[in-house]
């Protein structure tokens, strides 16, 4: 039997990209509907027919960030050969990542949800679990590193994994906050010498 109704008038996928962009660049709490509709193209019943409503398209658009212009740091860490490699990819790839010219500085995950109100603590955690979900990522590709032998036995891993990412959240700030790539440059020099001796 035929589908009724009319089909969609926009690509998902473009709308949901233009959405991802305006909450990278404004927040959830700064990105107005009026804005998410400019930009994707749409109605506000077309966003509430296709997304759910402005938290289910910042949601998706989150899970977006991530496989697209947020996958740095899974990629170095999935692939590079030992922790420390992977390590340092990760910060020199996001510090490059967060100053490219052509999108909106910094991390969408850091970034997104830095303003929030009582009405939006489901965002809030949302983005705490996803921060949370890095810090473990790093963390088990630190304990990697100490079963491969690349780092000291004695090495405490969970400090170190909360050491990075404090950094790696640090240059997302000082991005948005207009630091070039040169300047977070100095700062991976000075983390990656706090590398642990071994």
């Amino acid at each position: 039997m035929a589908e009724r109704g009319r089909p969609r008038a926009f690509d998902r996928s473009v709308a949901l990209r233009r959405a991802m962009e305006v909450f990278w660049e404004h927040g959830y709490e700064g990105a107005s509907m009026s804005d998410l509709t400019a930009a994707m193209g749409i109605n506000s019943p077309s966003l509430y027919a296709a997304f759910g409503g402005k938290e289910a398209l910042f949601r998706e658009a989150i899970e977006l960030y991530g496989r697209t212009d947020g996958g740095y740091t899974d990629r170095a860490l999935r692939e590079e050969p030992t922790a420390r490699a992977a390590i340092e990819a990760m910060l020199r790839d996001n510090a490059a990542a967060y100053t490219a010219e052509d999108k909106p500085h910094g991390c969408m995950v850091v970034l997104a949800g830095a303003t929030y109100t009582t009405r939006n603590t489901g965002v809030r955690d949302f983005l705490v679990e996803k921060r949370r979900e890095t810090t473990e990522h790093i963390h088990a590709r630190l304990r990697r590193g100490v079963a491969d032998g690349d780092l000291p036995e004695q090495t405490d891993t969970a400090a170190l994994a909360a050491f990075y990412t404090t950094v790696l959240y640090g240059l997302s700030i000082q991005a948005r906050d207009g630091a070039a790539l040169d300047e977070l440059t100095r700062s991976i020099d000075c983390a990656m010498a706090a590398w642990p001796a071994g």
